[in-house]
């Protein structure tokens, strides 16, 4: 039971009861990241042109260091 003026219970960023993102919300969030602030979001693996996938690959390993996990190319 809650009084009438108590605070109101702690609330959290963290909404569990939603379902996981669909890939067409995925497109959305994407498109609406280009269109706002010009970024790019674009899976490494969607890119077919191999010097273009590579080159990509190379600057965000430059910026950000190599990925942990995942699918390790040619290695």
């Amino acid at each position: 039971m809650r009084l009438p003026l108590a605070p109101q219970p702690p609330r959290c960023s963290l909404d569990f009861g939603r379902s996981p993102t669909n890939e067409a919300e995925l497109q959305g969030m994407r498109a609406a990241a280009w269109h706002r602030h010009g970024v790019a979001a674009i899976p490494v693996d969607d890119i077919a042109d191999p010097w273009l996938r590579q080159a990509i690959t190379n600057e965000a390993n430059r910026r950000w260091g190599r990925r942990s996990g995942g699918m390790q190319h040619g290695r």
